[in-house]
């Protein structure tokens, strides 16, 4: 087996191991919470956590050479040159809602740079995969291939985001500035948005504030599926902080143009 094929099988096994975690939690009646940012609301649940716990034990037993981020356990150190990018419920927000709009990711990290990612809403069944020579999805309607719409004017475009605030009041101006221009604006659908684009369902995903665990997973899947992804000048993403995501280069350097201006 190459090393190629085991990052992909491994990176499937991590998903299949957080459907099984996360779904007994999903619309659970005694769902238990945290808060973890005292001066507003940034849940964290125990199905956060068994979600993590089970996709570490994964790569404990099929590459325990490699590092890993995860958004609930933190960094652990490895010596393959892999580094594993986790975010266990993308979306608890959502999650704790009932909406099925929140997603599992999971991204492989080469020197600095995400190569493999996948997207997966354990709900729906619906699993995104790109990289590694892969950009394809699975769900109801069976095996696609993903490709993101291309090049659009912007006042043609749909847009999404997570938060109407979107970061500081200046991202959100900036943002505010993006969405006058487009045909359609839709709010709070999380991860889904990113896989939404990849599937050449939308234009424009724009968002601050972000981890690396949030993006990283999104970079691989719409890269790969023919999109773009940066950062508000331009430059790599890989890290999170303020994110744009793009089906096409004309939308991609339309809304960049007015992000810059309005955001310096």
């Amino acid at each position: 087996m190459t090393d190629t094929t085991d990052i992909i099988e491994t990176a499937h096994a991590m998903a299949d191991a957080a459907r099984r975690a996360v779904l007994p939690f999903f619309r659970a009646a005694d769902l238990l919470t945290d808060n973890k940012d005292q001066s507003g609301f940034d849940p964290v649940t125990e199905g956060d956590r068994a979600t993590e716990r089970a996709m570490r034990e994964v790569l404990a037993a099929r590459r325990p050479d490699d590092a890993v981020i995860g958004e609930e356990y933190g960094a652990t150190t490895g010596t393959s040159g892999i580094t594993w990018v986790l975010d266990p419920i993308d979306g608890t927000r959502g999650f704790l809602s009932g909406t099925p709009t929140w997603g599992v990711l999971i991204a492989a990290e080469r020197d600095g740079a995400p190569v493999f990612g996948i997207i997966d809403q354990p709900y729906i069944g619906e699993r995104f995969c790109g990289g590694l020579g892969q950009a394809s999805m699975t769900g109801p309607h069976g095996n696609r291939p993903l490709c993101v719409r291309g090049d659009r004017p912007l006042d043609q475009s749909i847009l999404f985001t997570t938060f109407p605030e979107v970061g500081t009041p200046a991202d959100a101006a900036a943002f505010r500035a993006v969405a006058d221009q487009v045909r359609l604006t839709r709010y709070g659908i999380d991860c889904y948005a990113y896989a939404l684009l990849a599937a050449g369902q939308i234009d424009l995903v724009i968002e601050a504030g972000l981890s690396n665990y949030d993006i990283q997973a999104p970079i691989a899947v719409i890269e790969a599926a023919g999109g773009i992804v940066t950062d508000w000048q331009g430059g790599p993403a890989h890290q999170g902080g303020r994110v744009i995501a793009a089906a096409g280069r004309q939308q991609h350097a339309a809304a960049l143009d007015i992000l810059s201006r309005h955001a310096s």
